[in-house]
């Protein structure tokens, strides 16, 4: 078996000519001539191997025939880590070879039903980069299409394969590429692009992984993986937002971002401080770009769509400014979305992915040593984020918009910390805990939304007289729920304040 460690980043068709000017790839050397590959990959009718995430696939090249056996891959912004078993293939599969018993024991039972799933066929191109005697690196452009029946994809990307050295001298090799070209990481193997083809899928918004971080783990390598988690998280909506146009993905690009940015700062005490500043700014700066079609899409669906839905079943000049106020903000939502879109440069954010998925490879193992356990760790930090929702809630008693909604922003940076310490934490409390937060957490999230709609509708009415008895119509219509849920906020965080917290037997 041998391990595969490659880079894959997309690019645009229009960008190949300039991406293959570069000099770090026009100075590669060749690995002989571009070569045409057809690949036919296999699987039960009923895809027994893509369940358990194996891929078959036999390649044609030249009058060479070959069977690859790939294994799930660790992928972080394209960075991809996966075992295969590659060999002669006769006619006829043989999975001798395979030496990972539970593998090799599925291959061969479902061997008597393996059909043709679906093909690629491309072209490729390959160079050596190689620029010191302990690094090599195998650059590899693919140009084709994925077919399955009547449907077809475009292939259009850049592998980069370790060869010799490091995964950082992968990385350090991308940011130089990307710095001049539109490159995007891309997670998403050519098999998992034939199998959404075959199956007809279309992305989903990707959610927040459950953290997968173990008790002896160090607190830098929990930070590593909690990180890639939300890189991957990033990376897909971004590609989906892209495909799609859909606000889930802008929605979710943003918890990603939301969520790293939390992580930086609850790992600050054992990251360098220069490492945790630059990014902090760099990941609040590009999520700010997308801000606006966020909040006019929770403006619109959330607090105008509810009270014109309703006043639509009536008619008169109060249900008609309502439905004239909607309308106007489902324009400027439109709008917003159109520039979020654009702001939505794959180049810029492939760059900042790769860069980020750089830095974190590159941090210094060597200050994570003296640090304590993890889970001292977790209990350190979580019990420093419940003092800030305690204080918060004090200040919230008088129930002024500021104070609510800092208590609000204290509920989510304590909720995402107990997400990523959870598998350090014993479970039927946690989630009981967690479920008490987000239900405070939501609760005040309407009661800014509220707060947030005075002021935008106010600004789009204008002068309007009619506009401007809309807003307060619909100001007034939330406004018994308003009151109601800033109430049982209060009270549920108070409650959580009284329990003993999931992590204190973890001080035992």
């Amino acid at each position: 078996m041998s391990q595969e460690i490659e880079l894959k980043l997309a690019l645009p068709p229009r960008a190949l000519p300039a991406l293959k000017r570069h000099p770090l790839v026009a100075g590669a050397a060749r690995q002989g001539s571009a070569k045409t590959l057809d690949n036919t990959y296999f699987d039960t009718p009923d895809l027994r191997l893509q369940a358990r995430r194996i891929a078959l696939r036999t390649r044609k090249q030249g009058h060479v025939d070959l069977q690859t056996v790939k294994c799930a891959a660790e992928s972080t912004a394209g960075l991809t880590s996966r075992p295969e078993w590659e060999q002669p293939y006769c006619g006829s599969f043989d999975f001798s070879a395979v030496d990972a018993p539970k593998v090799r024991k599925l291959l061969t039972r479902h061997a008597a039903a393996l059909v043709p799933a679906f093909s690629t066929r491309f072209r490729r191109e390959t160079r050596l980069y190689a620029p010191d005697d302990k690094v090599r690196i195998l650059m590899m452009i693919d140009t084709g299409e994925v077919i399955a029946g009547d449907r077809r994809a475009p292939i259009c990307e850049l592998e980069l394969e370790l060869v010799a050295g490091e995964p950082l001298d992968l990385l350090l090799l991308a940011c130089r590429l990307a710095a001049d070209n539109p490159l995007m990481p891309s997670d998403i193997s050519k098999a998992e692009r034939g199998y959404a083809l075959h199956l007809g899928t279309r992305p989903e918004p990707a959610r927040a992984e459950p953290s997968a971080i173990a008790p002896d783990h160090s607190p830098l390598a929990a930070f590593r993986a909690l990180a890639s988690a939300c890189l991957r998280q990033w990376q897909a909506n971004a590609v989906g937002a892209t495909e799609d146009g859909a606000p889930e993905f802008i929605h979710q690009l943003r918890v990603a971002l939301r969520r790293l940015r939390t992580l930086l700062s609850l790992f600050a005490p054992i990251l360098p401080p220069e490492f945790v500043e630059h990014w902090r700014a760099r990941l609040g700066e590009n999520a700010r770009a997308f801000a606006e079609a966020r909040d006019l899409d929770v403006l619109y669906e959330e607090i105008l769509a509810p009270v014109a839905t309703d006043e639509a079943e009536h008619s008169g000049r109060e249900a008609d400014s309502v439905i004239a106020l909607a309308e106007r903000i489902r324009s400027e939502r439109e709008r917003a979305r159109g520039e979020a879109l654009l702001a939505l440069d794959p180049a810029a954010q492939g760059r900042l992915m790769i860069g980020l998925t750089a830095a974190l490879h590159a941090l210094p193992d060597e200050r994570a040593r003296d640090e304590r356990a993890l889970a001292d760790f977790a209990v350190r930090e979580l019990e420093r984020l419940r003092k800030k929702v305690r204080r918060r809630h004090a200040a919230a008693a008088d129930r002024s918009r500021t104070h609510l909604h800092a208590l609000r922003i204290a509920l989510k940076r304590l909720r995402y910390a107990l997400e990523f310490f959870a598998p350090l934490l014993p479970a039927k409390p946690t989630r009981r805990y967690l479920a008490t937060i987000v239900r405070a957490q939501n609760a005040l999230g309407f009661v800014h939304d509220v707060d947030v709609a005075r002021t935008r509708l106010a600004h789009f009415a204008g002068d309007d007289a009619q506009l401007g008895a809309a807003v307060a119509f619909v100001c007034g219509w939330h406004g018994p729920g308003y009151a109601r849920l800033g109430r049982r906020a209060l009270r549920d965080v108070e409650r959580l304040l009284q329990e003993d917290a999931p992590w204190a037997a973890s001080r035992d």
